[in-house]
């Protein structure tokens, strides 16, 4: 019965997270935006700071019909919000935030969400495909390429955490980490945001969703609720990529004080590194496609490449 309870307490816990950090995140876009570029709108809404923005626009999306467009395959169109966001859930369950306190220690806990992340941009597809519009299968084609390019260095700047680790569970790694991999694992900690970045498909590498370019690219045909789900997806996915940089690269629950409230520190390094995310948007312009191909396999690739045989030789040698 105890351990019934347990695993009852741990899914409403991981489904309390998945439904408040991505609205958190959400509203912090919009903060930081109109701060970094003098936005007024934002900081209209509800009075203090504009807090009721992400109030309004949930009632906003409410609102509006969800139309399926007549040429669509009904039954892709409608699955691919639904397999678009709830991957990263199953991504959270797995990513600790301090000793103990985790939905599902897993022993493969990098394999599983770098596995889980990777189905997530499924939903793109789904979506370009399904819709039954160029511009939309134009989009989708789009986020095949560039998923096809920055897998490879996503996964092989972690596996060198893993390396270096001596372990494929994230609680192993944290538990591993000590501060001078802040400068051992440095360029696969800039390879691994970067090609983050590109799988979120957010800027400057959203390419696939360029309004100018393709009208919002997969998710043209997308209304209401149903587009509204993309969204959080997304801001869903910067959380456990910040989650997931934080555990392999910056420590996890390590920090000053003692280890019951490592949980806090995670925390601020999630928040951190999600406003870094927000930063990057505000700061870089779009890549063209041409650019964003030879970043992956004559930039990325590489370095990550080298950062993993480094480590391999750090951890033989020394």
């Amino acid at each position: 019965m105890t351990g019934m309870l347990e695993f009852v307490v741990r899914v409403v816990g991981v489904l309390v997270a998945f439904l408040v950090a991505p609205l958190l995140v959400g509203q912090a876009e919009h903060k930081v935006m109109a701060h970094m570029q003098s936005r007024l709108g934002p900081m209209y809404a509800g009075g203090f700071h504009g807090w009721a923005q992400l109030v309004a626009d949930g009632v906003k999306f409410v609102q509006k019909e969800s139309v399926v467009p007549a040429a669509a395959d009904k039954r892709v169109f409608e699955w691919a919000p639904i397999v678009a966001i709830l991957p990263y859930m199953a991504a959270l369950a797995a990513i600790p935030l301090a000793p103990g306190l985790v939905g599902a220690d897993l022993d493969s806990g990098l394999f599983f969400v770098l596995a889980v992340m990777s189905i997530g941009v499924l939903g793109s597809l789904m979506a370009g495909w399904g819709s039954g519009n160029k511009y939309s299968l134009l989009g989708g084609l789009r986020v095949a390429a560039q998923l096809m390019s920055y897998e490879l260095p996503f996964v092989l700047s972690a596996a060198s955490v893993a390396v270096a680790a001596g372990s494929l569970s994230l609680t192993g790694i944290a538990h591993a980490w000590n501060p001078w991999w802040l400068l051992w694992q440095l360029p696969g900690l800039v390879v691994f945001f970067i090609a983050g970045l590109a799988e979120l498909q957010r800027p400057p590498f959203d390419m696939p969703v360029a309004d100018s370019e393709v009208i919002f690219g997969p998710y043209t045909e997308y209304t209401g609720l149903r587009f509204a789900m993309f969204l959080l997806a997304e801001y869903a996915g910067i959380v456990v990529l910040a989650a997931l940089t934080t555990v392999l690269f910056l420590g996890g629950w390590s920090g000053p004080g003692p280890e019951s409230i490592g949980w806090i520190w995670t925390v601020l390094k999630v928040a951190f590194v999600s406003v870094v995310v927000i930063w990057v948007r505000v700061s870089f312009p779009r890549m063209r496609a041409d650019q964003l191909q030879k970043l992956a396999w004559q930039g990325l690739v590489p370095v990550a490449l080298i950062q993993l045989a480094l480590t391999g030789i750090g951890v033989v040698v020394f």
